[in-house]
């Protein structure tokens, strides 16, 4: 009976002992699956860094591949440009004529055919765009008025022939109407700017301009000096007078120029102050009584 309690208590024993063997064993199973965990998150993540560098760096390999696929289309399209332009260049040239051995000799000299001459040879030279923009590019002359009409389609226009010392005279058209009565314009002695573009008014070409003095309310035209004749030249001292033969109407050379041609106080039409004159003539271009005013 003693021998059991003593057998039924080692068991009680062994059966702790397993207990407490199983929870040790336990406790490490779990410290082994929380380390085996760790280890494998901490593996994972080296691995997604460095998949997540791999594929940066396919996506920069990507970029260079297709930033070279675009450069090399480039290449060939400028090849293909210049190919084509070689070919243009080669079909071009004259056939290749025979080599002077191959040729047979002529005892007649060689014909040269004369050249045409270009247009650009036989158009003469323009005048030279930087030149001054001043007086000197007006071709203001004395003229006299032979004959003057109304406008037949304008009541406010003068249609008038006026002599300038060349083969004809030109025609003018001025609207005077208002300001001038028409027997004061028969055989008057005028200056007149010549090389104006003629331009259409009313139907009728008009060749050249009467020079005016002119206010708001009133305008007079200007008249040379006595002993001056039809197509006497203006000049002005310190001023070249060196016209264009047709004033370009693009270049606004008259529209920069006019607002220095003006009366001064004794009548006489300035440029700049300095009164108008014909050379080997006494007397000045005047108006008849406005001074201080504008010339047009």
């Amino acid at each position: 009976m003693f021998k059991m309690s003593q057998n039924i208590l080692k068991l009680e024993n062994n059966v702790n002992t397993i207990y407490n063997l199983i929870s040790y064993i336990q406790k490490e199973l779990n410290h082994v699956v929380q380390l085996s965990n760790e280890n494998t998150l901490k593996h994972l993540t080296q691995e997604n860094a460095v998949l997540e560098k791999q594929v940066d760096q396919a996506k920069a390999r990507l970029m260079q591949l297709q930033g070279n696929a675009g450069l090399l289309s480039n290449l060939v399209k400028c090849e293909s440009v210049l190919a084509e332009a070689h070919v243009k260049q080669e079909s071009s040239k004259p056939a290749a004529t025979e080599s002077s051995a191959d040729k047979p000799k002529s005892d007649k000299p060689a014909k040269t055919k004369p050249t045409k001459p270009t247009a650009s040879a036989n158009k003469p030279a323009d005048k030279a765009d930087d030149g001054p923009v001043d007086i000197g590019r007006l071709d203001l002359r004395v003229g006299k008025i032979l004959e003057a009409s109304k406008h037949p389609d304008a009541d406010s226009l003068y249609v008038e022939k006026v002599e300038l010392g060349e083969a004809a005279p030109r025609t003018v058209v001025s609207g005077l109407v208002k300001f001038v009565p028409i027997e004061q314009m028969q055989n008057r002695m005028v200056v007149l700017l010549c090389n104006l573009k003629p331009a259409k008014m009313r139907g009728v070409t008009s060749e050249a301009m009467v020079m005016c003095a002119s206010a708001p309310d009133k305008v007079e035209i200007l008249a040379p000096p006595a002993g001056s004749k039809p197509g006497d030249l203006i000049h002005v001292e310190g001023y070249v007078r060196n016209p264009d033969p047709v004033l370009n109407p693009k270049k606004k050379i008259f529209e920069t120029v006019a607002p220095d041609l003006k009366t001064n106080e004794q009548n006489q039409a300035t440029y700049r102050g300095v009164p108008w004159k014909i050379e080997n003539v006494n007397g000045f271009v005047t108006s008849q009584s406005l001074a201080n005013v504008n010339i047009k």
